[in-house]
């Protein structure tokens, strides 16, 4: 019979990774819809101006990846964990560089501890 740490542990656990499996892919397929917000509006000028696409044609590339990323927490929490906490640490870079909408890097960054924690608990409670 497991402990209730044991048991709490994996409570905590199983919440962070339905987090990170509902959020990037609801994240990800709205890159294609734009409902909840402009996506574009969140990308770096200086990034825009390397592209060989359109700016919309980023964010759906964006959006496929994140839409994965979240597939992969859902199979194996422990390396989609990691993957999302440098996913969202590179956006939040890319917002601080642009010096636009640090709050919303300031929210990634967090974003990005409370999943390398979800990778880290998933390393002890899957083994």
């Amino acid at each position: 019979m497991e402990n209730n740490q044991t048991q709490q542990l994996k409570q905590t656990q199983r919440l962070l990774k339905y987090v990170f499996v509902i959020v990037p892919i609801v994240a990800g397929a709205d890159k294609f819809t734009n409902l909840l917000t402009d996506w574009e509006q969140y990308l770096n000028p200086a990034i825009i101006n390397l592209l060989p696409f359109s700016g919309a044609t980023f964010m759906a590339i964006v959006g496929i990846i994140e839409i994965i990323a979240g597939l992969i927490v859902l199979k194996k929490s422990y390396f989609g964990g990691y993957l999302v906490a440098a996913w969202l640490t590179l956006i939040a870079l890319s917002l601080l560089a642009s010096f636009n909408y640090l709050d919303v890097a300031v929210r990634d960054l967090v974003m990005a501890v409370a999943a390398f924690s979800m990778a880290q608990l998933s390393k002890i409670v899957n083994g």
